[in-house]
């Protein structure tokens, strides 16, 4: 065996290159390695949302929205290095519970009034030195158009979107966000929740699957309940 046949046997072969990471930054879910990862590549969201009366807006940068796939799909504001590291994050319900109205006093009814049952010019709605003025029972007037039938409007159709097979689009549906092609799309391509997020005293989750979690990390982590088809017009 020649030299150069034992340098070629005895050389190591080549590492294989890293597997990509997840970003776990909020709003960045981006793929990377640590050898391509320079700063200013993650686009993130450093601080966590809030929820009030319906409305979701980011604390960090103000950007806000009612819909929640939209909320979800507002840029990053801020820029770094990704990290597979999960931040700690938490969001923030501004309801806050409504302060019991108090009671009205029942309004007791004097003794002039029991004696005006008995007076004729009470019941005819006139004035008595005895027992004072008395309100004049009001009619009640119907307004006009308050049985009226509402009147169907004529919709018009819209015309239909013409989209590219090859034209990569961005799925809408809650819970999915994912990039597809209308050539690869079929009815079990998207894992999304065709029910709407629920927020409600400091709890997030689906409706759809009865899910509900105290942190909004845990609530992003909700695995999908349903499958079917991307829709990059979804509402």
């Amino acid at each position: 065996m020649s030299a150069e046949t034992e340098k070629t046997a005895a050389a190591p072969a080549p590492a294989p290159a890293p597997a990509p990471l997840r970003c776990q930054r909020i709003g960045c879910d981006a793929m990377f390695t640590d050898d391509d990862n320079p700063d200013g590549s993650c686009h993130y969201h450093p601080n966590g949302p809030m929820f009030h009366d319906g409305m979701k807006e980011w604390s960090c940068c103000k950007q806000r929205s009612h819909d929640f796939s939209l909320f979800l799909a507002i840029p990053g504001c801020a820029t770094g290095k990704h990290t597979s590291e999960k931040p700690v994050t938490k969001a923030v319900s501004l309801n806050t519970p409504k302060a019991a109205l108090p009671k009205a006093a029942p309004i007791q009814s004097s003794n002039q009034g029991v004696e005006s049952g008995a007076c004729s010019r009470c019941r005819q709605g006139f004035f008595c030195s005895d027992h004072g003025s008395q309100p004049k029972p009001q009619k009640q007037v119907a307004v006009n158009g308050t049985n009226a039938e509402p009147i169907e409007k004529c919709s018009v159709p819209l015309p239909k979107k013409k989209v590219d097979l090859n034209e990569p689009r961005l799925c809408k549906n809650k819970g999915c966000g994912k990039t597809y092609k209308e050539k690869d799309n079929h009815d079990a391509a998207c894992e999304h929740h065709p029910g709407p997020a629920v927020f409600h005293d400091r709890k997030r989750g689906w409706k759809c699957c009865d899910i509900h979690v105290k942190e909004f990390d845990e609530f992003m982590e909700i695995p999908p309940c349903a499958k079917g088809w991307h829709n990059a017009d979804a509402v």
